[in-house]
């Protein structure tokens, strides 16, 4: 169990958040969480939940949440882990370990970076500090006065941290890296001068001092302008030492500015100014006489070195090699570091090897004294490359006698380092399958370069090498074509640059499949491109198609798999299965039957083996060709796989409907053989909800799809029509096709209430798209099947729009009439939100029928029903009516006060639809009265200037 304040308010469990509920139940907790074990009062909490006046019922409001805050901690058995809410007198206790409390944890290894006295220590234990943060501080949480001084002072020790950990990149010379942290908090914290003073400093010592000094420009004209101050001391020192082009004294724990190159020469490990032509000779250092190249041993690493004769056995460089020219660049900045561990990563068939072997020929000079090259084979079936034989092959090449090579790792290891002290090497270790492998075989030398290629991130060297990763993605389109282009000829190419582009995007980019596809070409003459990209095209053949002799994707791909453990293949055998294009640690647990903690800790195995991509904190993709992989490894799956997911999909989006509508009426039961998941994820308001309903909508349109082809045509209904939220919100985007669907799904399962529900929302998009012959169609239906299935309030909203579209029609009684029967419907079944929802209409039609008075009063009996957090768009557009018809009154001031009201509330809530609405009719009234101000603002604001 851990309770976060470090990002969103949160209780994690095994399986998952806790559904906390309402803003200020999170901040109750917060406000508990704040002082732990210590009893906090109901006086101290009522100023943390309520920012004004409290309500005269606080106490009991508290009382309530506290309640439900227990019960959730019991059902979590949160004594297990030694936590109880307490009643202690007139206040209240969350006692619990701190060690459960992120913001606990953040400040002890705080204290533990303190009290390190190695800079690499330090970093390690500040970077593990800040990954604690989620986002900021108290998220999800009203901001009482505490609370708000809570969070602030939060943030202040996180930017303090956040300078610490710059401060000890100096410390270890990589000011690249200070520059790259403080580049993006000085752009979230632009008037905070100590972070501007360290980014120029930073800059500067990265030899950016253009950057440094327009950095310096910049805060000043914006304190000028935002605080009309000048720079403070540390802002102009750094300035000042910038302009002189002073390195600047060193500061207690900052590493200074690298060290300038005497007269004598470059320092060790700098670049040399000048490269001989002819290789240095590499000494023996036995006397006795060095073996032959050919007469040396063993052939479990291909090597090359420089010897008496300049042998050169590094393996040839790779033909048709294009692109890259990022990466090439990336790893001469690393090689030019001192004794740098540069770490190519990548998946399988990606072209790690390639990009070492065309950099290591492009830069022969830079390493006069030998290239050795081994194969560690950590992903063969053949099995690892022996340490001991690697490093036996290295000394050999160095000119060690067979005789004195030694017997153990350890000892063979320490010679190795030692020869290669004083020399400048470059060590390719290809295809390494974790970090202990590789550090055996690391050179001593300072001015030696190691170039480690891996299928895994090797997490592990960086954090004891300080290995800089060089990551390695699949090639754009015009850079797979010129592939092509180097196999096949430019003229084959260039004749067909259409099926060419298609074929480079079938392979998905990745080098192996592209090579494997090209040498099916060559092969075949006669073929076309575009006969081949039709074959392609079919998912069923894909594989077989690039895989060509013992070459190709799937056995590439089966050799990383091979070694994962058996979780992380079952996890990734279902995500195969997976209908949609990305996946959240829910939704894989979901599809695998588990859990979302199970699901992340096999995702991190994928993720770090490079069979998914992490496109954004707790969110993955598959490349295309690895989901049909991982699709055939349990194709028996396929249909338990996407039930799950459906279930997982209804579950959230009902989480979500239940949060950004809250008191809306559910819009169907749940499937006779609905399962619901181990854990759904929570939302800590609106925003939130809404949020993840946007990010997900192409991901629930293909699962719905999915649904609608696998025979679940009751899954695939009610995965669309739970986006009413979004829909209501963004009518005009085009949800048309989506509804058409759902309703094909729900006429396929004879399903009189689905079809009535899905007819109404359908109907509802087709008015707002301006196609009412055809909405009015549809809508026509909708009240009669919903009294068919027994649902009044399914025939209440049915009714509600297709009065709508009769009021547009001009049948403006007809429709009065409806929207006052949806409003009976609504109150004999005691709901509210659909009451609100029929009244918000008929106010309209009243005022469109010259009766604003029966308009106010329909508007005010509306508003009342609904409390201040009722859904904005609904508000806006009741205080709309509500405007009109005021100044249809005569009472001019107060009918623009109110329209400029709604349309404030609609452009806050990003309402643009109800904000236009608003500002229409304040337009033509503020146009015709004394209000040249008002009118002047209001078009501005319509024009999108405000």
């Amino acid at each position: 169990m851990e309770f976060r304040l470090l990002g969103t308010v949160s209780v994690e469990t095994l399986t998952g958040p806790l559904p906390l509920g309402p803003a200020k139940r999170r901040s109750l907790l917060a406000a508990l969480l704040l002082s732990p074990n210590t009893p906090v009062t109901v006086g101290r909490l009522t100023d943390s939940l309520w920012d004004d006046e409290p309500p005269l019922h606080a106490r009991s409001v508290i009382q309530g949440h506290v309640s439900r805050l227990r019960t959730l901690l019991v059902g979590a058995d949160a004594e297990a882990y030694g936590v109880e809410l307490a009643t202690v007198g007139d206040a209240y206790v969350l006692r619990l370990p701190e060690t459960l409390l992120d913001s606990q944890r953040f400040e002890e290894l705080l204290m533990l970076a303190r009290e390190q006295r190695s800079p690499a220590d330090t970093v390690l234990m500040l970077k593990e500090a800040l990954s604690l943060w989620q986002g900021p501080a108290l998220s999800g949480a009203l901001t009482g006065p505490p609370l708000r001084a809570a969070a602030h002072s939060l943030e202040e020790s996180r930017l303090a941290t956040v300078e610490h950990l710059a401060r000890t990149y100096g410390a270890l010379g990589e000011h690249h890296r200070a520059a790259a942290l403080l580049a993006a908090e000085t752009a979230a914290h632009p008037l905070r001068e100590s972070l501007a003073a360290a980014l120029m400093l930073a800059l500067y010592r990265v030899g950016r001092q253009s950057e440094a000094l327009d950095r310096f420009h910049r805060t000043r004209r914006l304190l000028a302008d935002e605080l009309g101050v000048d720079p403070g001391p540390g802002l102009a020192d750094a300035y000042a030492l910038i302009l002189r082009g002073e390195p600047g004294p060193a500061e207690p724990g900052d590493g200074g500015v690298p060290e300038p190159v005497s007269a004598t020469g470059p320092r060790p490990g700098a670049a040399p100014t000048a490269v001989p032509d002819q290789a240095a000779p590499v000494r023996n250092t036995d006397p006795r006489p060095s073996p032959a190249p050919a007469a040396r041993s063993g052939n479990t690493a291909a090597l090359t070195a420089v010897d008496d004769a300049a042998t050169d056995l590094l393996p040839r460089a790779p033909r048709g090699f294009h692109g890259r020219g990022p990466e090439l660049a990336a790893l001469t900045r690393a090689a030019a570091g001192e004794a740098p561990v540069c770490l190519v990563t990548g998946p399988a068939g990606v072209g790690k090897t390639a990009l070492a072997l065309q950099w290591a020929h492009r830069s022969p000079a830079l390493f006069p004294d030998g290239r050795l090259f081994a194969d560690l084979r950590g992903f063969s079936e053949a099995g690892e490359a022996a340490l001991i034989d690697v490093l036996r092959e290295f000394l050999l090449a160095l000119g060690v006698a067979p005789r004195r090579v030694p017997e153990s790792v350890q000892a063979a290891a320490a010679l190795f380092r030692s020869l290669t002290d004083r020399r400048r090497l470059l060590v390719i270790l290809d295809n390494a399958r974790d970090s202990a492998t590789v550090r055996p075989l690391l050179p001593g030398g300072s001015d030696c370069v190691t170039l480690v290629t891996s299928r895994h991130r090797l997490e592990g060297l960086i954090a004891s090498d300080a290995a800089r990763p060089v990551p390695l993605d699949t090639l754009e389109p015009h850079d797979g074509t010129a592939l092509f282009a180097g196999v096949l000829g430019e003229e084959r190419v260039h004749a067909e640059p259409v099926a060419a582009r298609r074929l480079a995007e079938l392979c998905g980019g990745l080098p192996l499949a592209l090579r494997v596809t090209a040498a099916r070409l060559a092969g075949r003459p006669r073929w076309t491109l575009a006969a081949l990209a039709d074959e392609l095209a079919d998912e069923r053949s894909r594989l077989a198609y690039l895989d060509v002799d013992d070459t190709g994707v799937a056995a590439a791909l089966r050799l990383t798999v091979q070694h994962l453990p058996q979780e992380a293949v079952h996890q990734f055998a279902r995500l195969g299965h997976h209908p949609g294009g990305h996946f959240d640690p829910y939704t894989a647990a979901a599809l695998a039957g588990t859990d979302p903690v199970t699901a992340t800790a096999a995702l991190e195995r994928l993720a770090a083996a490079h069979l998914i991509t992490e496109t954004a904190p707790g969110h993955w993709v598959l490349h295309d060709l690895v989901r049909l992989y991982a699709r055939g490894l349990d194709p028996a799956a396929a249909s338990e796989a996407l039930a799950r997911v459906l279930d997982h999909y209804i579950a959230t989006a009902l989480v979500v409907a239940d949060t950004a509508e809250p008191g809306g009426e559910p819009c169907f039961v749940l499937p006779d053989d609905y399962r619901r998941p181990s854990a759904v994820r929570d939302f800590a308001d609106r925003t939130a909800a809404m949020r993840w309903l946007a990010a997900e909508r192409d991901d629930l349109a293909l699962a719905a799809v999915a649904a609608r082809a696998a025979g679940l045509d009751d899954r695939a209904w009610r995965i669309i029509l739970l986006q009413w939220p979004q829909v209501v919100w963004r009518a005009r985007d085009s949800w048309s096709p989506l509804l058409e669907l759902a309703l094909d799904s729900a006429r396929a399962g004879k399903d009189a209430y689905a079809e009535s529900r899905v007819l109404t929302l359908l109907g509802w998009v087709l008015t707002e798209e301006g196609r009412t012959g055809e909405a009015a169609a549809l809508l026509e239906r909708s009240p009669l099947l919903a009294r068919q299935a027994d649902d009044p309030l399914g025939e209440a909203t049915a009714l509600i729009n297709l009065a709508v579209v009769q009021a547009e029609l001009g049948e403006l009684d007809t429709a009065q009439e409806g929207c006052a029967q949806a409003v009976e419907l609504a109150r004999t079944e005691g709901d509210r939100h659909t009451e609100m929802l029929a009244l918000q209409h008929l106010a309209r039609m009243q005022l469109t029928a010259g009766r604003p008075e029966d308009a106010l009063e329909s508007a005010r009996t509306a508003l009342d029903l609904g409390p201040e957090h009722e859904e904005v768009a609904r508000r806006s557009l009741l205080l709309a009516v509500s405007g009109e018809a005021r100044v249809a009154l005569g009472e001019e001031d107060e009918g623009i006060r109110l329209l400029d009201r709604a349309a404030t509330e609609a452009e806050r809530a990003g309402y643009d639809e109800g904000a236009v609405r608003a500002l229409g009719p304040l337009l033509r009234v503020t146009a015709r009265a004394d209000h040249r101000r008002r009118h002047e603002e209001a078009l501005r604001r319509l024009s999108g200037e405000g």
